[in-house]
Order: C-alpha cells, then structure tokens, then sequence
C-alpha cells in the first residue's frame, strides 16, 4: 500500500502491516519444514523410535471394537508394537517393497492420469476452458471464470497455466480489474480444488488413504474413489456462486479502477485466442464420444440386470461399476480426447496417444518418490498400533469434553485449513493425519466417507492464502504483468475474502447436506460408523 498524502498511516494500512507480518510468520514456518518427501521420511523413523519407547513402558488401551470382530485382540487390549527391535528391522526389511506397491494411492491415480493425460495432450481440456470462458456473456463471466476453475482441476496445473492468465486477460479486454479476474480464477482452481462435476485423480487419490486409515478400526472397511461425489457435485455451484459474491461485491470493489500504467511491458505482447473453427469442430464431437462412452457404462448399471451390478444382490452399492470406477474415468477422459486430437490434428494414431500418457507419467516422479516414502510412514503407523492408540486417546478426550457430535467437523475442517498453510500437498497432509483423525472420529460414530468430505473442505479452502502452494510463485508472477509493484501480501490480502467465506459457506453447505438434510456424501456412503 501507498502511504497517504499526510505521511500518516490510515487504518486499512495499519491492519496490513500486522497481516503482513501475520503471513510472514507463516512463509518462516513453512520454510522451517522439510520437503514433503524427507518429512514422511523422518516421520517413518520417528515412527520406529517412538514405539521402541511405548513398547519398553507396555502402552495399551482397551480395544473399542466389539467381541469377536476381526482383528480384536482376545485379551480386549491393544498394545504398541515395537519395531525398535530385531523383529521390528525383519518386519522393515521384509515390507519395504510391498508397503509401496500396496499403497492404495498408487496404483489407482496413475490409471486414472492415463485417461486424463490424452485429453490434456490432445488439447480437448484446454479447449473445452477457453471455449466455456471466452463465450461466456459479460453478465456471466465471473461466475463462469470461477466454475471453469473448480473444473479445470481434474487437469491438475492446466487451471494455473492456462485458465488463470485468460481470466485475467478477459477481465481486462472487458475494462474490468484484470487483477479481480486472475482471483477469481485462482478462488476456483486452487479454492475450489476438491469440487467437481466428474471424478477426478483426486478422488481415489484420497479415498485409498482413507481407507487405510479406516482399517485401524475396521480391516474390510472400504473406501471407493466415489464416496464423496454427491457432495462435490453439488459445492462444485455453492463455491461458484460464492466465488462470483466475493469477486464482484468485495475484491473488485476494493481493487478499484485499474490503471494501465501500472502493468509492466510485457503485458501487451500476451494473447490468448478464441478457439478455431476446427477446434469447435472437435470438441462437438468429443462431446458427442462422451455422451456415448456414458451411455454404453449406463447400460452396464441402471437397468435391473445391468452387468456391473452387485452380483448377489443386484444393488449398486459395493458393485463392480463402483469399485471399478477408475477405470471408468479413464474410459471416459481418453476416448473423447483421442476423438477431439483425432478431428483436431493433433493426435493422428495410437503413437500420440501412447506419446501422451508417457508425458505423464514422466512427470509423476516426485509423486512416486512421495509415496514410497509415505507408503513406509503409512505402514509403520498401522504396524504399531500407534495410529489406533492416539485415536482412542483421542475419541475419549472428545467425549470428555462434549465434543462428540457434528460440531466436532467445524474444528476438524479449522485445524486442516491451518495445516495446509505450512504443508501444501493434498496427498502430503492427508497421508500425515489420516492415521490419526479417521480412526479418531470413527470411534465417536462418523463414517470415513464423511470424515474425508470435511477434510478436503478444509484441504482446499486454504490454498489460496499459503505460501507453500506449489502455483503461488507462478501466480504472483502472473499478477506482476498487471501490477508491477504487488507483492506476496497484496496477493494473500486479496485472496482472503475467498478462504472466509469459502471455509464459513462451504461449511454451513456440509453441516445441512449431512446432518440436517441427512443426505449421503456420495453413492453407498454412510455418516454415521457403528462397529
């Protein structure tokens, strides 16, 4: 901020210069933590030292699960596990390889990316973005730019790439702030990431961790990528809509009029087109490879006798549709997209699509370098018994304190957010508290489903204002071309009124979905846990 004409500082600079510091704070924490990989590292030998510890002084707690359920100790105790100790090292040695390859994660999200990769290399996703942004009315653009954000996550770093500099460039061109454009865009994107129409690599990404968090205190306990999509599908408009609120009545406003000379040189050089005849072309009839891919899986699960039902049952709860269900994002990602490179020119054979997965996965190795690790972290955890300890300590202090009813999802969904702000990564921050909190709120009557849809809430609203976000560089550096003087602070300063309004509205939509209109998280998910 500017100083006034008096050389005093008014109110509104005096409340930035604590934010300021505020935020500063919290870049030197998360500076302070190692990368994610080296922590999950440290964490997995924190892991075998402190159950050495436990396991010298005979830590125990009774075993909440029911006489004769799986698992259940015939003593009624549950005891920490040493791996400080001979056994311990065979037990590590032993599992190394298998806790990886069996990291429910793994497996699932680089299937999935297969089919996303060809829609993304094809051009169809950015296509798709551009055409949905650039032919919105000028009534509708600013909630079309943060609904095009929410969606473009199922491309991973397309949103930041691609959607953010055009929102930006579109604001502009229609003599709004473009600096109100990019927020708007970065709300939806990064605000909005756990929201969608459609399953994303997200989606199984988390549900595998959950799952293995839920087996503490249920060993078949399972967890499908499509637990949470009612209530995604749905906040995929509350958050738009609160996006669109926040952007035109207090961000926009706040910004004023935008000066051009305040953007730096580069600026007129950036272009962002319309898409071509050819590209319309292309994605009608990727639209068209869609409906259809739709259709033929339609047939497979909504008649009676559909094919991919339960087998036994006939239901589509725990069918084979919905445990497949990666493999049907696949399916309905790669062939429109192969459809729309095919029309487009873009992809002329089985090579570019072959092509285009490879580009992918060359870029998932920090990933599975992440997970190896985390896989370890994971394993330990549960090897202990450390993660179910904590979890009935945890469960009994709840209930101590009256902490055992829905109002406990509001203090779970704050702690996230705060967590997010110095450890970025979904899969990172969720691997880390799942262990504890899943079991934790599994043992106070809440379902695993439920507890994984207040998570990514607090996972995602967040984003917006942490330093530690892998785009907030390329944000702010983005920013620059409009403003040539905004800093870190302006950035975050500007972002804020999303996460406030998206952390209180997003969890008064989850509080009514849940409790009150007593509606499910997603297909066959329960709320409430009963062992």
């Amino acid at each position: 901020m500017l100083a006034n004409q008096t050389g005093k500082q008014s109110p509104g600079e005096q409340n930035s210069g604590w934010f300021s510091r505020f935020l500063a704070t919290v870049e030197w924490l998360g500076n302070l933590l190692p990368h994610p990989i080296t922590l999950f590292a440290s964490l997995a030998l924190f892991i075998v030292v402190l159950s050495g510890i436990l396991g010298y002084f005979d830590m125990a707690v009774a075993d909440p699960r029911p006489i004769g359920a799986k698992g259940r100790d015939p003593d009624g105790m549950i005891e920490v596990i040493s791996l400080f100790n001979a056994e311990g090292l065979q037990r590590i040695v032993t599992g190394l390889v298998t806790n990886f390859t069996g990291f429910a994660p793994l497996g699932t999200v680089l299937v999935a990316l297969l089919g996303v990769s060809v829609a993304e290399h094809s051009g169809l996703l950015s296509t798709a973005m551009r055409a949905m942004v650039m032919n919105a009315s000028k009534r509708m653009v600013t909630v079309t730019i943060v609904l095009a954000g929410i969606l473009s996550n199922t491309a991973s770093e397309l949103g930041y790439v691609v959607l953010i500099p055009l929102a930006a460039m579109i604001f502009h061109s229609l003599g709004r702030h473009p600096l109100a454009g990019l927020a708007a865009a970065f709300a939806g994107v990064s605000g909005g990431y756990s929201a969608n129409l459609l399953l994303g690599t997200v989606d199984p990404l988390l549900s595998g961790i959950t799952e293995s968090a839920s087996h503490m205190i249920a060993p078949d306990y399972v967890v499908g990528p499509e637990v949470n999509w009612y209530f995604m599908f749905i906040s995929t408009f509350a958050v738009a809509a609160m996006g669109a609120f926040v952007t035109e009545k207090i961000v926009e406003p706040r910004l004023g009029t935008y000066d051009p000379s305040e953007a730096s040189i580069e600026l007129e050089k950036q272009e962002m087109s319309a898409p071509t005849a050819q590209e319309k072309k292309a994605l009608k009839l990727a639209g068209v490879a869609f409906v259809l891919v739709c259709g033929v899986l339609a047939l497979t699960i909504v008649p009676e006798d559909g094919i991919l039902r339960h087998p036994e049952t006939g239901a589509v709860a725990g069918s084979p549709f919905l445990k497949g269900i990666v493999a049907f994002i696949f399916i309905t990602f790669a062939v429109p997209g192969f459809v729309y490179g095919r029309v487009a020119g873009t992809m002329k054979n089985d090579k570019d699509i072959i092509n285009a997965m490879a580009k992918s996965m060359s870029s998932m190795g920090l990933y599975i370098t992440l997970v190896f690790f985390a896989a370890q972290f994971v394993a330990f955890f549960k090897w202990t018994n450390l993660g179910t300890v904590l979890a009935v300590k945890g469960a009994s202090l709840l209930t101590a304190l009256g902490l055992d009813g829905p109002e406990v999802f509001l203090l779970f969904i704050l702690m996230c957010g705060l967590v997010n702000l110095s450890l970025g990564s979904a899969s990172a921050q969720w691997a880390v508290t799942a262990p504890i909190f899943v079991p934790m709120l599994m043992l106070i009557g809440f379902a695993p489903e439920v507890i994984q849809a207040a998570y990514r809430i607090g996972d995602s609203v967040t984003n917006v204002i942490s330093p530690m976000m892998s785009y907030f560089g390329l944000i702010l550096a983005i920013a620059a071309r409009y403003k040539k003087d905004l800093g870190m602070g302006t950035l975050i300063a500007t972002m804020l009124p999303y996460t406030l309004t998206f952390i209180v509205g997003w969890s008064v939509l989850f509080y009514l979905w849940v409790f009150l209109f007593g509606m499910p998280v997603g297909p066959g998910a329960a709320t409430y846990y009963t062992p």
